[in-house]
């Protein structure tokens, strides 16, 4: 079983529900063994749009890494996800960070993700649940990176409470 981290995000439709969707789909190929706390972020790349979900799993798996993607982009699939545009708005997003210490550079997948250290929204949850855990690349923990960049924009999400009766 190879150790995988995994980065999901949603900005369309019922946001949490989707992760929640997306986690619960994952099962039997992927067994999560643990997750971060739900964070919500500004858009990445394309900033005329809804504020996303964030949420970073550490999780186990059997399937090789590709078999992994293509498994994923299934689950997409099962949620809807439409094809829009690069860093456009999606009803969900799974990626591979991590897998394992692996290094992989292919046209269909990077590993670790080529992106990772750079993304406040994933940096954050992750360094929440595996501070400690080296990036196979940057031989730096996930700590030290976070260190590196700006989280402005990424806070603990907390959902809007219903206002009970006589409430105004």
């Amino acid at each position: 079983m190879a150790n995988i981290v995994l980065g999901i995000g949603t900005n369309l439709g019922d946001r949490l529900q989707n992760l929640h969707d997306a986690v619960v789909l994952l099962s039997p190929e992927v067994q999560v063994t643990k997750f971060s706390d739900v964070y919500e972020t500004e858009p990445w790349g394309f900033s005329e749009q809804p504020q996303f979900l964030n949420q970073v799993l550490l999780a186990k798996t059997s399937l090789e890494p590709l078999a992994l993607l293509k498994y994923l982009k299934h689950i997409e699939a099962s949620l809807k996800r439409e094809a829009t545009f690069r860093y456009g708005p999606r009803i969900i997003d799974l990626d591979i960070l991590l897998y394992d210490d692996l290094v992989m550079h292919t046209d269909t997948l990077t590993i670790p993700h080529p992106h990772m250290t750079e993304r406040a929204f994933v940096m954050v949850p992750l360094v929440a649940i595996a501070p400690d855990l080296i990036h196979p690349e940057k031989k730096l923990s996930m700590h030290e990176i976070a260190q590196q960049i700006d989280i402005t924009g990424v806070t603990l999400y907390q959902p809007a409470k219903k206002k009970s009766r006589g409430e105004e």
